[in-house]
């Protein structure tokens, strides 16, 4: 995979360049993912700040995590797709939404997080990193 990879909301008004490979790409389980993802978990890969130039105008909304950091999520104020999420408190590091990339490819999560929420039909796949709730 060639960096940089670009990226953009449903409608087109949020872009961005990402220049550096995720740290890692993970699935959550946890039952606010699946109500953000509409699915049985959401997609996330954990990037550098700085390697994320973005263009477009972002919303913003944020909650309390059960580990008690705050989940700030930035979304199109346009069509509302979420690109990033992150917490306040770690700015160095942020959530990109990897669906929103232009080349998909490098989607591979290697990590599973709060899987004791996962659907039952979920199959975790052998030989990734497995943690009940939040490491």
């Amino acid at each position: 995979m060639e960096y940089p990879i670009n990226g953009s909301c449903q409608c087109g008004q949020v872009t961005y360049t990402l220049s550096k490979p995720p740290i890692a790409v993970a699935a959550c389980h946890c039952k606010q993912c699946q109500k953000l993802s509409t699915s049985a978990f959401s997609l996330t890969a954990m990037i550098e700040s700085d390697a994320l130039d973005i263009r477009g105008e972002m919303n913003e909304w944020s909650r309390v995590a059960a580990s008690g950091n705050t989940c700030s999520a930035k979304f199109c104020a346009v069509c509302a797709n979420h690109i990033y999420h992150y917490n306040p408190s770690n700015p160095s590091h942020i959530m990109l939404k990897p669906s929103t990339l232009s080349d998909t490819s490098i989607i591979n999560p290697t990590i599973h997080v709060w899987v004791s929420e996962k659907q039952d039909w979920v199959q975790i796949p052998e030989g990734v990193l497995v943690f009940d709730t939040q490491p």
